[in-house]
């Protein structure tokens, strides 16, 4: 059997984040809107999940159709089986990754970012497999005194801290 390894990018668009990760039952779709639905009020999102087995489809749903067709064509672009992809905007994924996390046919979480994404698929044919996520680009330093106090202050002008 040969493997092809296969780099897909992840479009972010300006003021959307995306979340991917790997489940394992055709019920995450309504579980994941649920999540995200009631998690916060500005939430619009759009989400899906590859199906890995019966009729094998690219279920979806959401509140925001642009967010909606985004994940989609995110899934079809990945095309492993069990991985989902949620777009979202009017929130953060600080705001439902716990959420997410506690969904009983939840896997694993690989990424949640408004970074430039990249997705690294092994294609064995029939089978697709996501090996991994490069979220973002390569350190350039180490943060100084002064960027400690702007990381500081940035999190006390947003709320997250008092």
């Amino acid at each position: 059997m040969s493997v092809r390894l296969e780099v897909v990018d992840i479009p972010v668009p300006e003021g959307t984040n995306v979340i991917i990760g790997r489940t394992h039952f055709i019920k995450t779709v309504e579980d994941l809107y649920e999540v995200m639905v009631t998690s916060h009020p500005n939430i619009r999102f759009g989400l899906c999940m590859c199906e890995a087995s019966g009729k094998r489809l690219v279920r979806h749903d959401g509140n925001d159709e642009e967010l909606r067709k985004l994940a989609i064509e995110a899934c079809l672009k990945i095309g492993a089986g069990h991985v989902f992809v949620i777009y979202m905007r009017g929130g953060w994924p600080i705001n439902v990754l716990n959420d997410l996390k506690h969904v009983q046919e939840v896997v694993s979480l690989e990424v949640a970012t408004a970074n430039p994404v990249k997705v690294i698929v092994a294609d064995l044919g029939e089978q697709r497999a996501l090996l991994g996520v490069a979220d973002g680009f390569k350190p350039l330093g180490v943060e100084s005194e002064e960027d400690i106090r702007e990381r500081r202050e940035f999190l006390r002008k947003i709320g997250y801290k008092r």
